[in-house]
């Protein structure tokens, strides 16, 4: 089933406020939808990636993507800041270099275990296309809007080599088809 991204402002606020009852998956959800990152480089983030030695959170989170192997560095917004300091400022376990994203039983959260907890957040406030990959795509989908349809700045931040993939990726050409019949009264 292909996911889709979070169109609706007040849908995103509902998931987040579904998911702020465990701020570890609050932290995946703000960090998802506002880095573009792959869930697999999300759920790959460790303390250190997020916090220094002092306990503050760095301005920029540079890492190594997996599916491309290709560096990023972005700054962070204060959102996802804020959502990191409230996870860590519960969380026992501050070490560098353990995972930020554990499981029950201690070890990183899986990409499965990550699916269910944004499927049943999706669920709960009435949408069923959600999946990991959601968060990416509802990044690009906002980027979009909010630069005037800037297909190149989405292309560039997703890291996609074509413009055409880029808008059906986000939901983009869909969207235009549909709106095009709809207006469309002759």
């Amino acid at each position: 089933m292909e996911v889709s991204p979070i169109r609706d402002v007040k849908k995103i606020a509902e998931m987040r406020e579904v998911l702020s009852a465990k701020k570890r998956d609050e932290l995946m959800f703000v960090i998802g939808i506002n880095t573009a990152l792959r869930i697999g480089d999300i759920l790959s983030l460790s303390v250190g990636d997020v916090c220094d030695g002092n306990g503050q959170v760095p301005k920029t989170i540079e890492l190594r993507e997996r599916k491309t192997g290709k560096k990023k560095a972005f700054p962070i917004n204060q959102s996802v800041k804020n959502a990191i300091v409230e996870y860590l400022a519960e969380r026992e376990e501050r070490d560098a270099d353990s995972p930020l994203f554990t499981s029950r039983k201690g070890g990183r959260l899986s990409r499965s275990q990550a699916w269910r907890i944004l499927k049943a957040a999706g669920k709960s406030v009435g949408l069923d296309n959600i999946g990991t990959h959601s968060l990416r795509k509802t990044f690009g989908y906002h980027v979009y809007k909010r630069n005037n349809g800037d297909i190149g700045l989405v292309q560039k931040l997703l890291n996609h080599s074509i413009s055409g993939v880029t808008l059906n990726y986000i939901g983009i050409d869909r969207e235009r088809i549909e709106k095009t019949y709809l207006e469309l009264n002759l």
